[in-house]
């Protein structure tokens, strides 16, 4: 219970704390909203995709990456508390409280998780707009999915946060890090038009595996529109294990003593 208790304790802190910090919102949703709107509208005349018949407009296939950016942005804004709670005293009094380091990572990483997974929710009321069909039994993957995603998105920020004083030193390391991740997942760029070595790191990148898993459940059931992608079991494997990890070495990271 004690464990529990904790869990769900952080998680509805994480919750609070974004609701009377809504300015959040726009970065977190306005900014990829922006990005996918003008870099899609500039490239679509341009961009042509054999993946569907008749071809594809650039803003259909970068909705599954700007899903991702989302989660993507509100994981970087919700980790960036650790920094300011330890600044405040506020980590300290919770790492001398009588419950599993494991217990803190997971209520942090849960309310971050929540918190990318509604917001990305509010994005994919737009997928009609651009053609794409959405089902209650489509949305129940996706939410699956995409869930997954902010989680290992969460777990990782949480890593890089936790030996971080600095909210300007942890920007320029998730900048640094998290954003050339998301570009070679395929969600800019196709990876079959790429060179042979651009390729390869596509293919390694486990963000790869996930939005692979987010445009094959838009387009459950029409395999043909996603010739290229790795099978959708591969995907969903990939993405929970890699979840996994990055909640283990976040917890492993939190059993250390913070700086």
């Amino acid at each position: 219970m004690g464990y529990v208790l904790a869990v769900t304790t952080l998680w509805r802190r994480e919750i609070v704390r974004f609701l009377r910090q809504r300015n959040r919102i726009v970065g977190a949703l306005g900014t990829p909203l922006v990005f996918w709107l003008l870099i899609g509208s500039g490239l679509g005349s341009s961009f042509r995709s054999s993946g569907f018949p008749g071809g594809e407009r650039y803003l259909e296939y970068s909705f599954p990456g700007t899903l991702a950016l989302i989660l993507l942005f509100t994981s970087i804004f919700s980790t960036i508390s650790i920094i300011e709670d330890r600044q405040t005293g506020f980590l300290q009094s919770v790492l001398v409280a009588p419950v599993r380091r494991s217990a803190i990572t997971l209520g942090k990483v849960l309310g971050s998780s929540s918190l990318a997974l509604v917001q990305a929710l509010i994005f994919l009321t737009l997928a009609p707009t651009v053609g794409i069909g959405l089902t209650p039994g489509k949305v129940v993957l996706l939410c699956g999915i995409l869930f997954l995603i902010a989680f290992e998105l969460s777990a990782i920020g949480y890593f890089i946060a936790w030996k971080m004083d600095s909210t300007q030193g942890f920007h320029a390391i998730m900048n640094l890090f998290l954003m050339p991740m998301w570009l070679l997942s395929g969600s800019f760029f196709p990876a079959s038009g790429a060179p042979a070595w651009l390729r390869w790191l596509v293919h390694a990148n486990p963000l790869t595996y996930g939005i692979a898993a987010v445009r094959r459940a838009l387009y459950l059931g029409h395999v043909q529109s996603a010739p290229d992608l790795p099978p959708f079991g591969l995907c969903l494997t990939v993405t929970a294990l890699f979840a996994a990890l990055a909640f283990a070495a976040a917890t492993l990271v939190a059993s250390q003593p913070a700086r």
